[in-house]
Parts: C-alpha cells; structure tokens; sequence
C-alpha cells in the first residue's frame, strides 16, 4: 500500500483547504482511511475516518462542522476539506490506511489502529 498526501500550504485563518491522499497498491473496499495531524511539539492526533467502502465519516471533536472527509473511488483519492481554518489547525497531516476485522470507525482513532502511512503534507494557518 502507497498512501501520498498533498495539497496542504499557507492559509490565512478562515480559510479553506482540501487536502488530497492518492492511495495505490491494493484494492481498498475492505480499508478504513484515516486523517491524522501532528502539530510541533506535540502528538499525533486524530482528525477522522471513513470506510473505504461508503457511508458516514467520524471526526474528532475538533474537526466537527468544520472538516469534511470524502473520497473518490474511481481515481483512487482520499480527500480532506477543511473549512475555516484556525492557527491551532497548523500541523502536518497525513493520511493513513487499514484493514481491521471489523470497520468501526469509533475505533480507528488512535495511530496503532493503521499498518499504512503516507508521509504528510504540511499546513500552516497564519492569524
């Protein structure tokens, strides 16, 4: 599995990003994809989840109402819009992918939860 984000950059708070994740090497209807961030100094965090198959995604607290998780399954695109950004949403992000047993996505939020990383793109929001 090859997991590549791109798209992040400078934004200035309010502003909008979507970030991209173009995943290859494997067939992914049974994988949940994962967004996670890591801003500096600290650790990495959860953003939110969806099965690769369909239906709802799950965010963390932080990302609701805010972040929008998608993805394009014919192009193979995992997606990341993220709405009125704010400084503290400066982090690199990156995506992540796995195959568990059972896909609940209430339990695909900690980083040990994925066997499959892409190497993050960075955001920075400017105040």
């Amino acid at each position: 599995v090859q997991l590549q984000a791109f798209g992040g950059g400078l934004v200035q708070a309010g502003g909008s990003l979507r970030l991209s994740c173009a995943a290859s090497g494997r067939t992914f209807s049974n994988y949940v994809m994962g967004w996670f961030r890591q801003a500096p100094g600290k650790e990495r965090e959860f953003v939110g989840a969806i099965r690769w198959s369909g239906g709802s995604a799950y965010y963390a607290d932080s990302a609701k109402g805010r972040f929008t998780i998608s993805r394009d399954n014919v192009k193979n695109i995992l997606y990341l819009q993220m709405n009125s950004l704010k400084p503290e949403d400066t982090a690199v992000y990156y995506c992540a992918a796995d195959s568990p047993p059972r896909a609940i996505l209430s339990m695909m939020s900690a980083t040990m939860a994925y066997d499959y990383w892409g190497q993050g793109t960075e955001v920075t929001v400017s105040s």
